[in-house]
């Protein structure tokens, strides 16, 4: 059984035995070298630092007070927000917490009402991402609703996918200027699900964080430097975790119905890292190390560097691909591969 805390508990019954092992033998590895233990000093100065940055940008906001300057602050804001998201990511899979109920009553606070995104209704997708990454039928991320990420699903697709597809690789960083809002309007949405849990809290505190957001905004600043700063803000925080999350699976193989593999092949073979130094890791939360992440979700995020040479190590012995590149190179990869999975639409008469 992989050693993951998100939900995303694997049996994978079509693999045999000899694979099946490959995992645990890279488990006990990991295991051997102490890199799943807690790392509660890490996180403590972590988590204060962010806190700091996340009142500081406040308390600069109010201090400027009704400026263009204001522009300046909604910048900072938004990379203070991703590493916020980032918290709140490192809380769903018990990275700094061991108790599930400790966990989610902070991830509560911080995503819902830090920073407006409805943990529950991120923490079940992500969940669900995680457990099929890159499966067109079972991953929530690779759902064609907005952009195509295959040919098979580009030949199908109908509407804004269709509309979208055709050009989307020039469209997908536009319109991450957009994810934000999307991120908000998806969590307002999962109120009204029956299967969202918890929903009055998560309402209140989302609430709570558009009541003190928007009236902070509209006490402070003019109506137009207002709408402003919210676009600038929201806008940038939606390309900051954009950056951080599209590099991670896009461009990389897909999976449809029928198709499995065992636990370990399904993460390293969907995954892609991220090479880079101390800024890299620190600006994308440790996510560059997404197969290591994959294999190991509940592994603290200072470890993931630690692990991938055992992890890289490990699939060169057993023979699995193991793909890294830098930053700029793995959105070009991204970004190639969307342009390829459009072509379809591009082919499509204007009545097809």
């Amino acid at each position: 059984m992989p050693n993951n805390t998100t939900g995303t508990r694997e049996t994978d019954q079509g693999a045999t035995k000899v694979r099946g092992s490959d995992f645990a033998r890279l488990s006990r590895r990991i295991q051997d070298a102490g890199l799943m233990e807690r790392t509660p000093v890490y996180f403590a100065v972590r988590l204060s630092l962010i806190a700091l940055a996340f009142v500081g940008s406040w308390v600069a906001f109010f201090l400027i007070g009704n400026s263009w300057w204001q522009i300046v602050t909604a910048v900072a804001m938004a990379a203070v927000f991703g590493q916020v998201g980032l918290v709140s990511h490192e809380l769903a899979h018990r990275q700094i917490f061991n108790g599930r109920r400790l966990s989610e009553a902070v991830g509560r606070v911080v995503g819902n009402l830090g920073i407006g995104l409805g943990y529950g209704w991120w923490q079940d997708k992500h969940t669900r991402h995680h457990a099929n990454p890159n499966h067109e039928e079972h991953d929530p991320d690779v759902n064609p609703d907005l952009f195509v990420w295959s040919e098979d699903q580009a030949r199908k697709a109908r509407g804004i996918p269709a509309f979208l597809g055709r050009y989307q690789a020039f469209l997908f960083y536009p319109l991450l200027l957009l994810e934000g809002l999307n991120l908000h309007v998806g969590s307002v949405r999962a109120l009204f699900k029956p299967s969202t849990k918890q929903r009055v809290l998560e309402g209140a505190l989302l609430a709570g964080h558009f009541v003190l957001y928007l009236g902070a905004i509209i006490i402070v600043l003019d109506p137009l430097q207002a709408v402003a700063f919210i676009a600038v803000q929201q806008g940038l925080f939606g390309v900051y975790l954009g950056c951080i999350f599209a590099p991670n699976h896009k461009g990389m193989p897909t999976l449809k119905k029928g198709e499995k593999l065992d636990f370990l092949r399904k993460q390293v073979l969907t995954s892609r890292n991220v090479r880079g130094g101390g800024f890299t890791d620190l600006a994308l939360g440790g996510l560059n190390y997404q197969i290591e992440h994959h294999l190991f979700p509940s592994m603290p995020s200072p470890h993931l560097a630690k692990a991938q040479p055992i992890v890289r190590d490990y699939c060169a012995e057993i023979g699995v691909s193991y793909h890294e590149t830098g930053f700029v190179r793995s959105h070009v990869e991204a970004i190639t591969h969307m342009h390829k999975a459009g072509a379809p639409l591009r082919a499509r008469t204007p009545a097809g």
